[in-house]
């Protein structure tokens, strides 16, 4: 089994900046992605970005591009989305997940943190 615990949500004014975390533990994958997804009240799940164990990273919506930035520190198993620029829609539970590289849907979940932006 793998954990993952998110934190690092909170309420800020637009135009801040936020650091989420996710940290993993249990048994998991050496070959690793790890996905941060984002869910606003009334619309479906979307994908922000993504990053393999070897720091390859992907980004989702364009609405995301140039204001999220996905790292990773492998020693501290801690997946990190820094948030900056933040707007109003940007407001929405933001979950990470993982999956081995090789698969294709994301097997483990975390609980979720919730990012409010004020305008």
């Amino acid at each position: 089994q793998v954990q993952l615990v998110e934190s690092g949500g909170g309420l800020v004014q637009a135009g801040g900046s936020l650091r989420l975390s996710c940290v993993r533990s249990g048994r998991t994958f050496s070959n690793y992605v790890v996905g941060w997804f984002r869910q606003a009240p009334g619309k479906e799940r979307e994908f922000v970005a993504s990053i393999m164990w070897s720091g390859t990273s992907t980004y989702g919506a364009d609405s995301v591009k140039g204001r999220f930035t996905i790292s990773r520190d492998n020693a501290k198993n801690t997946v990190y989305l820094q948030i900056n620029s933040l707007k109003p829609e940007d407001t929405a539970v933001y979950y990470c997940a993982e999956r081995h590289a090789t698969a294709t849907d994301y097997l483990y979940w975390g609980q979720g943190t919730q990012v409010t932006v004020s305008s």
